[in-house]
């Protein structure tokens, strides 16, 4: 395995770091991988550890005001502060790896910036994987935190207003701890400004996911005390998308990916991207018969 990083300039100023991971062979695929709220690419070694040594590139970056990345921690003033990076580390990607087809692997609100991404440039990849999309307000967000969240991301935008579990995000306690310490991990409560464009993101998603009809796969616990799984359930019945998959983990929590039994999720994940490199590889071998 072969490791890189760097940093490259947003509009405006900021410094996002980025890190990827190459194959020793040439790579069949790279991976996008967009990571959530107040954490950093640096925690999906698991997907890295896994993909790799299958011949997949992984790529990450830190999302502003996280992680390495320059920024008030855990602020944005619009969404377009994650998605522009986004897409412009994407065509970096691509300009690295050209031809390469490229799948994006989106978690919590890195799902639900993936889901905005797909909504503006899925032309860009052949595919997404989405866990534990927030695509919809938690169930423990009260209306009248809501009303005071639109009202304070206006007179207070940085206003500390919700709250995040950490036992909440595994059932490994291992994950647990080394979650609440590493200093790369943003504690506290999301800003107000944040959660204000979060909400105005979900309710996008929840009028245009039609738009999305590239292959998506979703996957989420059943336990997850973070995002309802019914976030999953319903993203998965607004997308257009002929090809879609939706996998349910009986007794997981929030990040399928860290928990005890993670394996089976990668071998779902495997198995479903082998399905797409297959059907890739038999599309130009038709066009090429022809």
């Amino acid at each position: 395995m072969k490791t890189n990083e760097g940093y490259f300039l947003t509009p405006q100023g900021d410094q996002l770091y980025y890190q990827y991971w190459l194959p020793d062979a040439i790579p069949k695929a790279a991976l996008l991988v967009v990571h959530g709220l107040a954490e950093h690419c640096g925690r999906y070694m698991n997907i890295v550890n896994y993909f790799t040594p299958l011949g997949y590139a992984v790529y990450g970056i830190d999302h502003v005001g996280h992680g390495k990345s320059d920024g008030t921690r855990v602020y944005i003033n619009s969404f377009e502060n994650f998605i522009e990076p986004l897409h412009t580390y994407s065509e970096m990607v691509h300009a690295w790896q050209p031809g390469l087809p490229m799948y994006l692997f989106g978690h919590s609100l890195g799902g639900l910036i993936g889901a905005i991404y797909l909504l503006d440039y899925q032309n860009d990849l052949k595919g997404a994987i989405l866990s534990s999309p927030a695509i919809k307000i938690p169930d423990y967000v009260t209306p009248p935190t809501i009303v005071l969240g639109k009202i304070l991301s206006t007179l207070a935008p940085k206003v500390g207003l919700i709250g995040l579990d950490a036992r909440s995000i595994s059932r490994d306690q291992t994950v647990v701890q080394e979650y609440i310490n590493d200093p790369l991990v943003t504690t506290g409560k999301t800003m107000a400004r944040l959660a204000s464009e979060m909400l105005r993101s979900m309710q996008r998603v929840g009028a245009e996911a039609s738009k999305i009809n590239l292959p998506i796969m979703i996957v989420h616990g059943s336990e997850d005390k973070l995002i309802n799984p019914d976030a999953s359930h319903l993203l998965y019945e607004l997308v257009s998308s002929q090809d879609k998959t939706l996998n349910i983990y009986d007794g997981f929590y929030h990040e399928v990916f860290n928990e005890p039994e993670h394996d089976q999720v990668f071998l779902d994940m495997e198995s479903w991207l082998d399905r797409q490199l297959d059907q890739k590889d038999n599309r130009y071998e038709n066009l090429y018969q022809r």
